[in-house]
């Protein structure tokens, strides 16, 4: 019988390249000068990212005298790139890039010595957080770790971060899946910053706080990612009464629809094309609910479905126009808290063509009850119809037209 001898990652005979994956993340965040009664909100966020690693030139890969294996790697994300997502509480677009005065770096390490898999991914994170008002620092490092088994860390599409479904925006404790990572020595508050990103004073203006999405992401490998500005009707049934309200939101301002497309190669479960709806943030206004509404897409709930007729060997080979199934998981923000629906509702239609402008998407069958964060009713969303818009399609998710990654 042979034993075989410890595991490094040399065996991974991994290219000296950068890995550029679409990142799917969450943040909690506080706004406010006192962290203890800011108003909590949390934000999904997507974007496109950088990981230059071992055996990139500047990296190392080493074993240290206990027999554990680990190598050196790094994340970028740059002004046209980044994590961007919108916020109900601010009514405005954030982005979260990397600080590009301090190093933003980390390893895989093995969990066990000379066993490459399940590892530790660390990240020591120096972030820059930006409106369209405000551009943030924060003054100590916020530490990322999660567990991962494979090289690229990629998340199996239409798989959630928790292991369970929480409801609301916290506090609760965390547990991650899998091939996730957050922050874990939050919370953390962000001063404005100088032209030289360094935080100035003492008062903050915005906190990270440790659940429901403390600074949570992870890695997923899209066939085509859809950036999409949406329009729309929702309607809500409120104490016996039905109330349209008129919903938007532009894709420039990192609202509109995300929409994932995985082709077998991606997802690996047979053939088809699988559907992820990443993102929704459209504002609409209701004087019933208190003023200023958000749709917005649950972070624990994935909305996924299927594209096509389901048997396709690659996107390459779905014929249009082609029908786009969304088991949809969305939750409605309101000046007096946030409204979570307490079952997927179906929304369906027909994508003309790859670029999906025009694309009507209807809810069909059942509704659902809208609950608080305690699951006391408040409503019931009866009706979803949305068009998607003037939309930016590709493999990668740059914020404004296709571009080089670049260090700052």
């Amino acid at each position: 019988m042979s034993v075989s001898g410890p595991e490094t990652y040399e065996s991974l005979n991994l290219e000296p390249q950068p890995i550029r994956p679409h990142i799917l993340a969450a943040a909690t965040v506080v706004f406010g000068e006192d962290y203890y009664t800011g108003q909590r909100e949390t934000i999904n966020l997507s974007g496109f990212v950088q990981l230059n690693k071992w055996p990139m030139p500047g990296f190392e890969h080493r074993v240290d005298e206990k027999g554990y294996a680990e190598f050196d790697l790094e994340l970028i994300s740059a002004p046209e790139v980044g994590i961007k997502g919108y916020s109900y509480v601010l009514n405005d677009r954030i982005q979260i890039l990397s600080n590009p005065f301090l190093p933003n770096t980390g390893h895989i390490r093995q969990i066990v010595p000379g066993k490459n898999f399940p590892a530790n991914f660390f990240i020591r994170r120096f972030g820059i957080l930006e409106t369209s008002s405000m551009r943030l620092a924060h003054r100590d490092v916020i530490e990322i770790l999660g567990t991962v088994d494979h090289i690229p860390p990629y998340k199996k599409p239409l798989t959630g971060p928790y292991l369970g479904e929480p409801r609301g925006d916290g506090p609760f404790d965390v547990l991650q899946a899998p091939n996730v990572v957050r922050g874990i020595n939050l919370p953390e508050a962000w001063y404005p910053s100088n032209d030289d990103n360094q935080p100035v004073g003492i008062t903050p203006s915005v906190f990270f706080a440790p659940s429901a999405g403390p600074c949570m992401s992870m890695l997923v490998d899209p066939s085509i990612i859809m950036q999409s500005s949406m329009e729309g009707q929702i309607k809500v049934e409120l104490n016996g009464k039905t109330v349209s309200i008129d919903i938007a939101g532009e894709y420039e301002k990192a609202a509109g629809g995300e929409l994932l497309l995985f082709g077998p190669e991606k997802h690996h479960d047979g053939d088809g094309v699988l559907a992820q709806l990443a993102r929704v943030a459209m504002v609409g206004h209701c004087p019933e609910l208190g003023g200023r509404v958000m749709l917005r897409a649950s972070w624990p709930k994935v909305s996924g479905g299927t594209f096509g007729e389901g048997h396709e060997e690659s996107l390459s080979r779905v014929k249009y126009p082609s029908a786009l199934h969304l088991d949809a998981q969305f939750e409605l923000a309101t000046p007096s808290g946030v409204l979570y629906a307490t079952s997927a509702v179906h929304v369906s239609g027909k994508v003309l063509d790859i670029e999906p402008d025009g694309t009507e998407l209807r809810m069909q069958g059942p509704d659902t009850a809208l609950v608080a964060q305690d699951g006391t009713p408040r409503a019931r969303l009866s009706d979803v119809q949305l068009v998607m818009r003037r939309s930016i399609v590709g493999t990668e998710a740059h914020v404004s037209g296709a571009g080089q990654l670049v260090r700052s």
